[in-house]
């Protein structure tokens, strides 16, 4: 579903890469966990499976289309989760969800549209209120409950834990083994080595805009995924 080929991109001619000749494939179903500090090539990497930004040289597909060259079609395969999820503070969370559905082409009842939200672990008393006195975390419910919504059959996530108590964590954690249950390929930009190897498929390291190291997640504890973050960065 996601691939970088040689994928590369440099913000200035004279500076050193941000990403340097990625390879990375991600299938349906997967959960691909990228690790790295800052700089190290993971958000770039994720705006240019988005198409926010060009890449230098190579490619990203997604599905068998190259992005670069079919952004409108790309975007249709997709749901995109950053560290904070943009919604629309005055709209309910029903009402945000029933307006970005919309936009993606679907139309919902209002009842499918609450049974969405439950599926993302949105408690019901919420679904009725202003999304602006919502937490960090039941606004990611509703970001995953437009996924859903919108049958992507990829999620991007940049830092989607940053910020989340431990509760809060362990609920997304859960929605996005049910989203790879479902068959969504999900490509996720992280700092947290914990929930990388209690969810991710395989892992990917990176720095200075190179991926140093894949490794099965299955292989490793936290403890041994730990210590060979520190070596690698």
């Amino acid at each position: 579903m996601l691939q970088a080929i040689d994928l590369t991109k440099r913000y200035a001619p004279e500076a050193p890469p941000s990403l340097n000749a990625l390879n990375l494939t991600v299938n349906a179903g997967e959960i691909f966990c990228l690790l790295g500090q800052n700089g190290a090539g993971k958000t770039t990497t994720i705006n240019l499976f988005l198409g926010f930004i060009q890449p230098t040289s190579g490619k990203a597909t997604i599905n068998g289309l190259t992005v670069a060259n079919h952004p409108k079609e790309t975007k249709k395969f997709l749901a995109y989760l950053p560290e904070t999820v943009m919604l629309y503070p005055n709209l309910t969370g029903l009402e945000n969800l029933q307006f970005f559905s919309k936009l993606a082409g679907f139309s919902y009842k209002l009842d499918e549209l609450t049974l969405i939200l439950a599926e993302a672990g949105l408690q019901t008393e919420a679904h009725a209120k202003r999304v602006g006195s919502y937490s960090k975390g039941m606004r990611q419910k509703v970001g995953i409950a437009i996924a859903l919504a919108k049958q992507a059959k990829v999620l991007l996530l940049d830092e989607p834990t940053s910020g989340l108590d431990p509760k809060a964590s362990n609920e997304f954690s859960d929605l996005l083994l049910k989203l790879s249950d479902k068959g969504t390929a999900i490509l996720m930009a992280t700092h947290d080595i914990f929930r990388s190897k209690e969810v991710g498929t395989r892992i990917g390291i990176m720095r200075a805009g190179h991926l140093v190291e894949t490794l099965p997640a299955a292989d490793l504890t936290a403890n041994e995924l730990e210590a060979i973050y520190l070596q690698t960065v």
